[in-house]
């Protein structure tokens, strides 16, 4: 009989090592994948208290044809897959015209490039098997512009259009697409992002990377095609379409200024 295991990117810390706790909770066998081996490994021999078997594939998802690279590991080791978690992800708060080019292409390769690449490779299994899952870590970012945070919102704005279109493609083939969307978490994503001094996180209480990956197992387990995360995150999201767009971007300005 196959082994079916569930693949989960950026799993060596927050929202990504939660839901690697939580399937293996749940009894779903494991491909952990990060580019820092060492961490991956800790949690691989923590994980397996829960009975489950736990592969570790060390990738770099910013670099260009990073996705087919994972990919043909996986292969040739003769990897099944029938769940996908495109968690890995980043971002970088400042003005635009002050990244570095490198940078924010890194950041538009691993947000988005690789998180579609992934999806569209694995997929075709899926639908021979006539099941898969995909859950894409998205955020409330995806629900509104965010100057100081441009290409980060941007790029989670492409995760969740592409999660919600793709839900609709694959109805009726078995496989499903759902958009994990959390605000404010308690992870290393606001320190690697400089996002700690912005004025707005200090108004708002964090949600555990826990109570994410907990709901996020069970709106995946439901086919749901996206979720917000918490009321206060709802009323995020749904607001900007109550009012004029053009106060949109000034709103969140102020609210992700320093």
């Amino acid at each position: 009989m196959t082994i079916s295991y569930t693949l989960i990117t950026g799993a060596s810390s927050g929202i990504g090592l939660a839901i690697a706790e939580e399937f293996a909770r749940q009894k779903h066998h494991l491909i952990l994948v990060a580019r820092r081996e060492g961490k991956l490994k800790e949690l691989a021999d923590k994980l397996k208290k829960f009975g489950v078997k736990v592969e570790v594939i060390s990738a770099d998802l910013a670099v260009n044809a990073g996705a087919e690279a994972l990919f043909e590991k996986v292969q040739k080791q003769g990897l099944n897959v029938d769940i996908l978690v495109n968690n890995a992800g980043r971002g970088n708060s400042g003005e635009f015209s002050e990244q570095a080019p490198d940078h924010m292409r890194g950041t538009l390769e691993l947000n988005m490039t690789s998180l579609t690449i992934l999806s569209r490779l694995f997929i075709d299994q899926m639908k021979i098997n006539g099941y898969g899952r995909i859950l894409n870590v998205a955020s409330i970012a995806g629900f509104m512009p965010g100057p100081g945070l441009a290409v980060y919102h941007a790029t989670k704005a492409y995760v969740l259009s592409l999660s919600e279109a793709l839900n609709a493609e694959l109805k009726g083939t078995g496989v499903s697409v759902t958009a994990s969307c959390p605000g404010p978490t308690e992870s290393e994503f606001h320190t690697q992002a400089d996002t700690t001094s912005l004025k707005g996180f200090n108004m708002v209480s964090f949600m555990t990377a826990k109570q994410v990956a907990e709901e996020a197992y069970v709106a995946l387990k439901k086919e749901q095609a996206f979720i917000i995360h918490g009321r206060l995150n709802q009323a995020f999201a749904t607001t900007p379409k109550l009012m004029p767009r053009r106060w949109v971007p000034r709103i969140v300005k102020t609210f992700l200024a320093k």
